[in-house]
C-alpha cells in the first residue's frame, strides 16, 4: 500500500499544480497582486498594445507565454488573454476606422463564423490536456511565422466579395472562433494572413477588419471560459487596459513601416515565442510522463 501511495505521488502532486493554478483564477478577485506581479503584467500590456497596433493581433502570442512563465497553466493563461484581448481589441479598430482602413461587411461575415467558432474553442479548452495545448500553440506560432517571412501584402488593394468568397469568409471566421478560444489569440494570426492573401486585402485593412471581428468571439469566449472558472480577472483586466491605451500609438507605427519590414519583424518576434513555447512544452511534457504509472505497476 505504502508502495503505491509513493507511485502515485507525482500524479498527484501534477494534478495539484494544474488544478491549483486554475483555482487561482476562479478566486482572482480576492487574491491580492504583488508590485512585482503588477509590473509584469502592465509591461506584458504595453507590448500587446503595440504589437496590436501595428501588426493587427489580439496579442495572445505575448499574453500566453507571459502569463505561462508568471506560473499559470496553458489552460488559464489562454482564457485570461482572451479576457485581454476585448479592450484591446476596441481601442485597436477605434483607430484603423478613423482611417477608414476596415472592411464592415468582411468583418460582419467573419463574426458569424467566429460567434460559433469560439465556443467550439472554448469547449475544447476544457477537454485537451495541458501538454497538448502547449505544443500546439507552438506549432501555430512557428506557422505563422514562417508565414509572415513568405508572404509580403500590399498596402493599395481592397476586398471584393461574391458568394462564394463570403462564405469562404465565414468559414475563415470560424477557424479564427476556434483558436481563440482554444489558445486564446485573438484569430488575428489567421484573418490577417487569409484576408490579404485569399481575399486580396491592404495589409491595413486586413489588420484593421481582423480586430473588429475579435471583438465578439474574444467576449463570447471569455464568458464562457469564466463560467468555467478559468479567468484570472485581475490580471486580465490590466493587461487589456493597458494595451488599449497603447493600441493607437502602434497604428501610427504601423503607417510608418513598409509591409514587407513589419512581415520580417513580425516574424522574428514570432520565432522568439517558438522558443520559448517549447521550452515549455518540453517541460510539460515531461511532468505527464512522470505523472503516469508505469503499466507494470497498475
Amino acid at each position: 500500500m505504502k508502495r503505491n501511495k509513493e507511485k502515485d505521488e507525482p500524479k498527484d502532486a501534477a494534478r495539484a499544480t494544474v488544478e491549483r493554478s486554475e483555482r487561482i483564477a476562479s478566486t482572482a478577485g480576492a487574491a491580492p497582486l504583488t508590485a512585482k506581479t503588477v509590473t509584469l503584467l502592465i509591461l506584458v500590456g504595453a507590448a500587446t498594445g503595440l504589437l496590436s497596433g501595428i501588426f493587427g493581433i489580439g496579442g495572445g502570442s505575448i499574453i500566453v507565454p507571459a502569463l505561462v512563465l508568471m506560473g499559470l497553466s496553458q489552460r488559464v493563461a489562454a482564457a485570461t488573454s482572451l479576457a485581454a484581448i476585448i479592450p484591446t481589441s476596441i481601442s485597436g479598430v477605434a483607430s484603423y476606422a478613423l482611417n477608414g482602413a476596415v472592411d464592415w461587411l468582411s468583418a460582419l461575415l467573419l463574426v458569424v463564423g467566429v460567434l460559433v467558432g469560439s465556443q467550439v474553442g472554448s469547449w475544447l479548452l476544457g477537454k485537451l490536456s495541458e501538454a497538448f495545448l502547449r505544443w500546439f500553440f507552438v506549432v501555430f506560432m512557428l506557422f505563422v511565422a514562417v508565414e509572415e517571412f513568405t508572404t509580403v501584402p500590399l498596402r493599395n488593394q481592397s476586398i471584393h466579395l461574391t458568394f462564394a468568397m463570403g462564405v469562404l469568409m465565414v468559414i475563415v471566421g470560424f477557424l479564427m472562433g476556434v483558436f481563440s478560444g482554444l489558445l486564446g489569440v485573438g484569430g488575428g494570426a489567421i484573418a490577417v494572413p487569409a484576408l490579404s492573401i485569399v481575399f486580396g486585402a491592404s495589409d491595413l485593412i486586413a489588420r484593421g477588419t481582423s480586430l473588429l471581428a475579435m471583438f465578439p468571439g474574444s467576449l463570447a469566449g471569455t464568458v464562457a471560459n469564466f463560467k468555467r472558472g478559468l479567468v484570472h480577472l485581475r490580471s486580465g483586466l490590466i493587461i487589456g487596459v493597458v494595451a488599449a491605451v497603447l493600441a493607437p500609438m502602434g497604428e501610427w507605427l504601423a503607417e510608418l513601416v513598409t509591409p514587407q519590414m513589419g512581415s520580417i519583424l513580425f516574424g522574428c518576434y514570432l520565432l522568439i515565442i517558438v522558443l520559448r513555447s517549447t521550452y515549455t512544452a518540453i517541460q510539460a511534457t515531461r511532468a505527464n510522463r512522470k505523472s503516469r504509472p508505469a503499466k507494470s505497476e497498475q
